[in-house]
């Protein structure tokens, strides 16, 4: 895509072996090796052409688990090679999301980046700028908006069980009493580490995909774990202008794990426990279409309850089949996206007002307030 975001931009005779467009992956730790890389090779239309890592032995096992796939030590050896390549992919530490995304915009590559996309919601405007002057596809990896358990939240309301909604409450939680150290528990604001920004920009991007955009934000932002240099326990409070409540956890110090959903509605409510089974799936190394009883499924026991008037612990409500998660959903329509000049699955708007909301966060939790959104700019 070598200059255009669409048809009329692919490279030479359109792309790889049989015309499939040909993908760079810059890192090849958990979020690389775990989530992209299968994920682009499984997905129609998508070749997995060369992967970045300056790392041997993740060299070594991608060209183990991928055959064929190129490895470079740099990124700069694949933008030497950009007019080869029809979408950068940038998996590696968040600190590097910025300007490898600038440089890939730069050199006319359509671009994917992890979540989050950068560390401020201007940096993230103006490469949503960027990418739009040269006409080039952006987009933020949030592939929790197809986990098994949101896409059955998002079926409820569509369907107008729960009434109008009143409180949507999500936790992601863990239960991991010491900390593992790298980048991601960094307490250097550089690294742009710690659960607000890591899980916090699934739950808040999710909160706002399915009840629009942050009026207010409050929050309590706290590092619990002796040791411990980044938040590890955090809450976040969002008003949305539409008037719902949005309450979101992310904990690494949870001892006993809440729902993973609970949404309050005028007519019923729903509570859901579990995480959706794909990432486990990914991290045993099987692949979508491996699985045979259908990939994201879940059983029976998991499914949550939809009711009023008791709990679901008790007996209460009645249980909805979880519709199956769907982690291939996103690359197959970047895959359209590229091919038709169409928006991506997740705009680089969007993730800039997640990031508006989680910089409101870290103000509202170090000054002790509620944080209008547009005031934490």
């Amino acid at each position: 895509m070598n200059g255009a975001n669409g048809t009329d931009g692919m490279n030479g005779d359109g792309g790889g072996p049989h015309g499939s467009l040909r993908v760079g992956l810059i890192g090849y730790g958990l979020a690389g090796s775990v989530f992209h890389a299968p994920l682009i090779a499984t997905t129609d239309g998508l070749v997995l052409d060369t992967v970045v890592t300056g790392n041997p032995d993740r060299q070594r096992q991608a060209a183990a688990e991928h055959p064929g796939v190129r490895t470079v030590a740099g990124s700069e050896a694949l933008f030497e090679r950009a007019g080869e390549l029809d979408l950068v992919v940038i998996a590696s530490p968040n600190r590097t999301h910025v300007p490898l995304a600038r440089t890939a915009l730069e050199a006319g590559l359509p671009v994917v980046v992890d979540k989050p996309l950068a560390a401020t919601a201007a940096e993230a405007e103006a490469l949503a700028d960027l990418a739009e002057e040269r006409g080039l596809l952006l987009s933020a990896f949030q592939n929790r908006r197809w986990d098994n358990d949101f896409r059955t939240v998002q079926r409820l309301l569509a369907d107008g069980a729960l009434g109008g909604v009143l409180r949507f409450e999500s936790r992601f939680e863990r239960w991991r009493p010491r900390p593992k150290g790298g980048w991601r528990e960094s307490g250097d604001p550089a690294e742009i580490g710690g659960l607000l920004y890591d899980l916090g920009s699934h739950v808040v991007d999710q909160a706002l995909t399915l009840f629009g955009p942050a009026a207010s934000v409050y929050a309590e932002v706290d590092v619990r774990r002796p040791g411990a240099e980044a938040d590890d326990d955090t809450f976040i409070a969002v008003t949305h202008t539409s008037g719902v409540r949005s309450h979101l956890w992310v904990s690494a110090t949870t001892a006993q794990l809440g729902p993973r959903f609970r949404v309050l509605g005028s007519a019923a409510g729903y509570v859901k426990y579990g995480l959706d089974p794909q990432e486990a799936a990914l991290r045993e190394g099987l692949r979508p279409g491996s699985v045979p009883a259908g990939w994201g499924t879940e059983p029976e026991s998991l499914w949550g309850r939809l009711g009023a008037g008791e709990s679901p612990q008790t007996g209460g409500g009645d249980p909805v089949p979880t519709l199956p998660g769907d982690y291939p959903a996103y690359y197959a329509a970047i895959e359209t996206a590229l091919r038709t000049g169409g928006e991506p699955p997740v705009t680089a708007r969007e993730a800039a007002a997640t990031l508006r909301v989680l910089e409101a966060a870290r103000v509202s939790a170090d000054e002790g307030r509620t944080v209008r959104i547009g005031e934490a700019r």
